[in-house]
């Protein structure tokens, strides 16, 4: 199945999100690097949305034809650390490979330093195992720092992972 990536959009995540974000959300494939728990019960998913995504400060619902299938998230830090933000994210399995994550990236950035222009860094923490996401960072321009050892504790154990960077002064790749 080939996308058409100029139709992924991004959005505030919202309730009726909520069958197509049971789709992804519920698939142990698509949640198997990252630190949330795979979603097993539609209440749960839909106080998930209700309490967690739709307040976040920036958490974007990845979007094909309107309908939810997956997010991107940027995570401001606080304190004196507040010139940088974390961002995650994840697609459902069936598009995997299609560029779309590496799609949604892009246009995160293009959006996130404006919506926040106190932030000067973006970081990504990526499992040394998820050369799937290393290859989606490198695509839309984020440069990789090094290895951190022994991290933190994902589902599998205590993990190594990857850091990258994007500054607000890098161009995003085409």
């Amino acid at each position: 199945m080939d996308v058409n990536l100029s139709s992924i959009t991004l959005r505030p995540f919202r309730l009726t999100d909520l069958d197509d974000f049971m789709v992804w959300a519920s698939d142990d494939q698509v949640t198997h690097f990252m630190r949330w728990n795979t979603f097993s019960s539609r209440e749960e998913a839909l106080n998930y949305i209700r309490d967690v995504c739709i307040p976040h400060p920036w958490r974007r619902s990845i979007c094909l034809d309107d309908r939810s299938i997956g997010f991107i998230s940027v995570k401001p830090a606080s304190g004196n650390d507040y010139c940088r933000a974390e961002v995650g994210y994840a697609i459902a399995f069936k598009y995997w490979g299609q560029g779309i994550a590496t799609r949604a990236l892009k246009m995160a950035l293009s959006c996130v330093f404006k919506d926040m222009p106190y932030l000067v860094r973006l970081q990504a923490l990526v499992d040394i195992d998820n050369k799937a996401s290393e290859r989606v960072l490198e695509k839309a321009g984020f440069l990789k720092e090094g290895v951190l050892r022994k991290y933190c504790l994902l589902k599998s154990g205590v993990k190594d992972l990857a850091i990258y960077s994007f500054l607000s002064t890098d161009s995003i790749l085409d």
